[in-house]
Order: C-alpha cells, then sequence, then structure tokens
C-alpha cells in the first residue's frame, strides 16, 4: 500500500506539460500532481486579464484619438473629429463656436457610448474565459443573468428608452448645441445634448430639460437654409400696385447691405396679397436665408419697408381708420 502511494502521478509521463517540469525541478510528487492549479490555471486566468485589460486600452486610446476635437489638439479648428467623418453632418452653414461645440458635444458622448461598449464586452469575455478556467458551469450563470436583464430592462424601460433614443439621435444628428428647435414641450436654443437628457433654453430664458425619450418629433429651425416670412399691412385704400412695386425697391435695396447681405441667400420675392383683414390688407414677402437668422432678417426687411412706406406717404392703416372714425364722430 505504501508502495503505491509512493508512486509518482501520471502525468509525468506526458511530455511539455507544467506537471513533468515541476517533477524535473523539484521532484515532490504533490506539487507536480497540483501544478495544473497552482501554475497553469492562475497563469491563464493572468494572461487573459491582463490581455483583456490591454484591449480594452487600445481601444480606448483608438476612440479618444478618433473624438479628439481641435482645441485638443491645436489644430485646424475647422477639422472635423475622424469619428464623425463617416457620419452625415447636418449643419453644414454654421461657423464658429456653435459648429465647433457642437462636434465637440456630438463626438464625446458617441465616444463615450463606444467606450462602454468596449469596456463591457471585453469584460464580459475575459470573465467567461476566466469562469471556464475555474471548471465552472455557466449555463446557470447565463440564466440567472438572463432573468436579471429581463427584469432590470422592464423596470429601466423608461431610461433604457432615453438612452437608445439619445444615440439614435446622436449618430443621425437630428439636432445640436445652437441649433433652435421645437420638441413640442418646448421650443428654444439647443445648450447641451446628452444621451439622456436634451437642455433647452426658450426665449423668456427658461431652462427646459427634455427627456430624450419622450421626444416624438422634433422641428430644427437651423438645419439646411431657413425662409423669412414678413407681412407688411397697408390701408383699404392705398394703391396696391405702388406699394408692392416700392416693396420691391426696398428690398432690393436692404439685401444689399452689409449686415444683412452675408446671411441672404437668395433676393426677397414679394408675393402679394397675403389676406385681408377688417384693419388692413397684408402684404407678403419672403426670403431665402442662413439657418437661424430669419428672425433677425424678418425684423429688419419690416422696419426697412414701413420707415420706406411712411416716407412714401402710405398711412398706417390703424390711423387711416382712427381719422376715419373720428371725422365721423365730429
Amino acid at each position: 500500500m505504501d508502495q503505491l502511494l509512493s508512486e509518482p502521478p501520471s502525468c509525468i509521463q506526458e511530455a511539455g506539460t507544467w506537471c513533468q517540469q515541476i517533477w524535473q525541478l523539484t521532484g515532490n510528487e504533490w506539487l507536480a500532481g497540483s501544478a495544473n492549479w497552482l501554475i497553469a490555471k492562475p497563469f491563464t486566468i493572468l494572461v487573459i486579464a491582463v490581455i483583456a485589460f490591454t484591449v480594452r486600452l487600445f481601444i480606448r486610446r483608438l476612440i479618444d484619438r478618433m473624438t479628439r476635437t481641435p482645441e485638443d489638439d491645436g489644430k485646424d479648428k475647422t477639422r472635423t473629429p475622424a469619428l464623425l467623418k463617416p457620419l452625415k453632418e447636418k449643419a453644414p452653414d454654421l461657423v464658429g463656436p456653435g459648429i465647433l461645440e457642437r462636434r465637440r458635444q456630438r463626438a464625446r458622448t458617441i465616444g463615450s457610448v463606444l467606450k462602454s461598449i468596449t469596456t463591457v464586452v471585453v469584460y464580459t469575455i475575459a470573465v467567461v474565459l476566466i469562469l471556464g478556467e475555474l471548471g465552472i458551469n455557466l449555463a446557470p450563470i447565463l440564466a440567472s443573468a438572463g432573468i436579471v436583464g429581463v427584469a432590470v430592462g422592464f423596470g429601466a424601460q423608461n431610461l433604457v428608452r432615453d438612452f437608445l433614443s439619445g444615440i439614435f439621435m446622436m449618430l443621425e444628428d437630428q439636432y445640436g448645441v445652437g441649433d433652435v428647435v421645437d420638441v413640442g414641450e418646448a421650443i428654444g436654443t439647443v445648450e447641451a445634448v446628452g444621451l439622456r437628457i436634451t437642455t433647452l433654453r426658450d426665449l423668456n430664458g427658461t431652462v427646459w430639460y427634455v427627456r430624450n425619450g419622450e421626444v416624438l418629433r422634433v422641428g430644427n429651425f437651423s438645419q439646411g437654409f431657413a425662409v423669412g416670412v414678413v407681412d407688411i399691412p397697408v390701408a383699404y385704400d392705398a394703391d396696391l400696385d405702388r406699394a408692392t412695386r416700392m416693396l420691391q425697391e426696398v428690398l432690393a435695396t436692404s439685401a444689399e447691405r452689409e449686415d444683412l447681405a452675408p446671411d441672404i441667400l437668395e433676393p426677397p420675392t414679394v408675393l402679394g396679397v397675403e389676406s385681408v383683414t377688417p384693419e388692413a390688407v397684408l402684404l407678403r414677402l419672403t426670403v431665402k436665408v442662413r439657418p437661424g437668422k430669419q428672425w433677425a432678417i424678418q425684423r429688419a426687411l419690416r422696419a426697412d419697408a414701413m420707415a420706406a412706406f411712411e416716407r412714401a406717404g402710405f398711412q398706417p392703416p390703424l390711423k387711416r381708420l382712427f381719422q376715419s372714425g373720428g371725422g365721423t364722430g365730429a
């Protein structure tokens, strides 16, 4: 019996194994028989962990480089981050700090998502491999994880919907920092865009925090081009043909102003009589302008047109109505 117990383990006959190498180095039967658990498996687990950490670090560094913004490296500030080049950008006409901040937030948000996905995928694969090395049955663990995932999904479905909506919104560039948007509950300028929340500031200065998952439709006033619409009221007894000709002349002059010309894409067009109200006849004009500039252009053209009408002797409709009513009352 003692002779059987003293026999060396059979694994020492397997060439190239840790068991054989430990037996040759130490001659210890217990160490040779336990070499797989004491050396081989810990070494394999360590290699898996190091490879997982290295792969994760490399991919995150690559994502950081692809999301690097102009202010980070001091290069051309009009350069688009490499991560955004394959994606369509819907605000090519924006210039200055607006477009830079828009690109910065979009690139960093998408980069943050990619880095999170990388961490989860790499470490999940590493944990599965390590558990396999330890001989643990993964089937019950995966089944339990699936049940927990379903439960968490039902409990946090609104949060998941917000994040998914934010991801697709970023990829499609539906809106960004500096855009004026209508999201249904609020209309204002986008100040910040996140995966869960979009921050707007309306004309009254109120800050709105809108959950991305609750946005069913978005009206963007800042993409491509905008159209300014101006209605000019004239009195009933005004010469409409003369008023229309004068309005065309005034608009042609206004479109050449130094402060307006860079933002006007096409010459203003007088459409004619738009509507007739109890107070006046409305003449409508339209002008194609750079996105986000329609309100300033509308105010300027309205002011120029009303001043020109006053110089030409066209009386305001309400003044004519008041004078007419006053004369009758007398």
